[in-house]
């Protein structure tokens, strides 16, 4: 894994985990907790990967791939985390997904660097 690829990949996880809690905690006062954490999510994965495309870790042209991987790793982190609330390790865990699911999708587009 490249520098750029780790610098992604912990950017994403990151701003999207705190979005994901921000949204679940917004979304709790409307009685929408699970609508409100997916929301969040989104948004936090767009964010996340605009700002690495403004700071160069991410290409323009593999933001968008790395939006839908990144949304995709979101959805199935989700579906673990809801499946094994038992134990607060594996939802937290599961938020690395959203970044693996990001570097997937920006290195889905044909080169050798998500930078191109």
């Amino acid at each position: 894994m490249t520098r750029k690829s780790m610098l992604l990949f912990l950017l994403v996880s990151a701003v999207a985990g705190v979005m994901t809690f921000l949204g679940s905690v917004l979304g709790h006062f409307a009685r929408h907790l699970y609508t409100g954490a997916i929301i969040g999510g989104i948004a936090g994965v767009v964010v996340a990967t605009r700002i690495a495309v403004s700071r160069r870790i991410l290409g323009p042209k593999r933001m968008w791939p790395a939006n839908v991987g990144g949304v995709l790793g979101l959805i199935l982190a989700a579906e673990i985390a809801t499946r094994n609330m038992s134990t607060p390790v594996i939802p937290l865990a599961s938020i690395l997904l959203i970044g693996l699911g990001a570097i997937f999708g920006a290195a889905s587009r044909h080169g050798k660097s998500i930078a191109d």
